[in-house]
């Protein structure tokens, strides 16, 4: 799985708009043909016609990120910011396929888009089973 910045994020990171201690980040899956673009996908508005279809224990726009991790890596001069792993459970159905989610922060006013994380195969959870983001992270270096 390999994560994209937004370079709207990137400026609104500079432009002190983004505060991972205090926002609320939000993981949405996307559906099939989603592409993310890292130059005109500045807001979720941008994107949230792409979510996945709600179903089968998948609602949109409602998973919250949970309990950041913010820590200063000065072997490897970077800073990383991670959250604990996001979990559906399919029932009635399955959730997907999907090629991966966003991340955006739902406190800012235009909800920016913070990146994407590419699954970089699509996935699906069966009827019964979990459909799990693991290993939620940005690193800024």
């Amino acid at each position: 799985m390999s994560t994209e910045a937004s370079n709207k994020f990137k400026y609104s990171l500079a432009k002190g708009e983004v505060d991972f201690d205090t926002d609320t980040i939000k993981i949405c899956l996307m559906a099939t043909a989603f592409s993310f673009d890292k130059d005109a996908h500045e807001t979720w508005a941008d994107v949230s016609a792409s979510e996945l279809a709600a179903g089968n224990g998948y609602t949109q726009d409602t998973a919250t990120l949970d309990n950041v991790s913010i820590t200063e890596d000065d072997v490897n001069d970077r800073c990383e910011v991670a959250w604990d792993d996001e979990v559906w459970t399919a029932a009635g159905g399955s959730i997907g396929p999907s090629p991966g989610a966003i991340l955006y922060d739902d406190t800012h006013a235009s909800d920016i888009i913070i990146g994407y994380l590419d699954f970089t195969t699509e996935r699906t959870a069966l009827n019964g089973g979990t459909f799990t983001v693991s290993n939620i992270a940005l690193r800024i270096s």
